[in-house]
């Protein structure tokens, strides 16, 4: 059952009707009915879609805000509503469909819609490789109790010659100030610990191409390379901390992350950004730790009494980021 051969039997004039979507769902259906209790007997605990057709749909039912993770029954029925109300393919506006496409996306909505209720599924995970793929570094992960994603960035890490051992101290400062921050900010401790250190083991890889710039670099690269096990929206966060962890904030890269992401995204660029900021020396000794007090976008920094008095560019710098969080709606106040 492919997207094409299913959008062109049931919607070969364009037109999406009640009486073509009920066409192509009961189609689907017998496809589906000689395997499906087989299917529900054997059980499972997730559900893993992997094609072009299920990444595309997950990318518009989390655009249009139907759903958080990969793809649910209910958002897919509020997707097939709203092809109803379209009524024509050519006349398709879904967030997140691309031009190349819509013009097959019926028949691969109504394909996957009958697999949800044929087959029990209620919430479906979605893999941004080949299945073959998502399979093997599954089981890679299972074996060895680690998380693909950390061995992906590692990896991208040791390609574009990153000074490790720097990366190192700049995500142990970085997961020392979330300590201080998790509760007021309302983060997910052991979440910001993790993406915080994969976004400061790779805020330099733009390095390795052009000193001038090197955050965009590092971002387009951290946004378009092959990391087994990222999807598609965990990539652009990514790319989000490591383009903003320096200078002015793009508020354009936040747009591209869906709206669930954004509050913690935000509030993990400012503490990476001030690990940035407090190693910028590159001196092996550790920079004393300054006691932090949060609020609702804003940051005040207590440091030993007369270190800044004494380490004048730092204060120089804390000065400077100040003024790029202000035009980016934080407060940052220092003493």
């Amino acid at each position: 059952m492919g997207c094409v051969s299913f959008t062109r039997a049931h919607f070969g004039d364009g037109c999406i009707t009640a009486k073509a979507v009920k066409r192509a769902e009961l189609a689907a259906l017998v496809e589906l009915e000689p395997v499906q209790n087989a299917y529900r007997n054997m059980g499972w605990e997730r559900a893993l879609g992997a094609s072009g057709t299920i990444r595309a749909i997950r990318e518009v039912v989390q655009a249009e805000g139907w759903c958080k993770e990969g793809i649910s029954l209910k958002a897919l029925k509020a997707l097939r509503e709203a092809l109803l109300t379209a009524g024509h393919i050519d006349q398709l506006q879904l967030k997140g469909l691309s031009a190349e496409r819509a013009p097959v996306f019926p028949g691969g909505v109504m394909v996957l819609l009958a697999t949800f209720k044929a087959l029990g599924i209620g919430q479906m995970q979605v893999s941004d490789g080949a299945l073959r793929e998502g399979l093997i570094h599954d089981l890679l992960g299972r074996v060895s109790h680690e998380d693909v994603r950390s061995r992906a960035v590692g990896n991208l890490a040791k390609r574009y010659h990153v000074d490790t051992p720097h990366a190192e101290r700049v995500a142990e400062t970085a997961g020392r100030l979330l300590a201080q921050v998790a509760g007021a900010w309302n983060l997910d401790p052991e979440e910001g610990l993790q993406w915080l250190g994969w976004a400061a083991q790779l805020h330099e890889i733009g390095l390795d191409i052009a000193h001038s710039g090197y955050h965009k670099h590092g971002a387009y690269i951290a946004e378009f390379a092959d990391l087994a096990g990222f999807s598609r929206q965990e990539q652009l966060v990514l790319a989000c901390l490591i383009r903003n962890h320096r200078r002015k904030i793009s508020s354009s890269s936040f747009k591209r992350i869906s709206a669930y992401r954004v509050h913690a995204t935000r509030h993990w660029m400012v503490l990476l950004r001030l690990a940035v900021l407090l190693h910028r020396s590159r001196d092996l000794e550790a920079p004393p730790e300054p006691q932090l007090k949060p609020g609702e976008d804003k940051l005040k920094l207590s440091f030993p009494k007369d270190w800044l008095q004494r380490h004048q560019l730092t204060r120089t710098d804390l000065e400077l980021e100040a003024d790029y969080l202000q035009a980016a709606g934080f407060s940052l106040k220092f003493a």
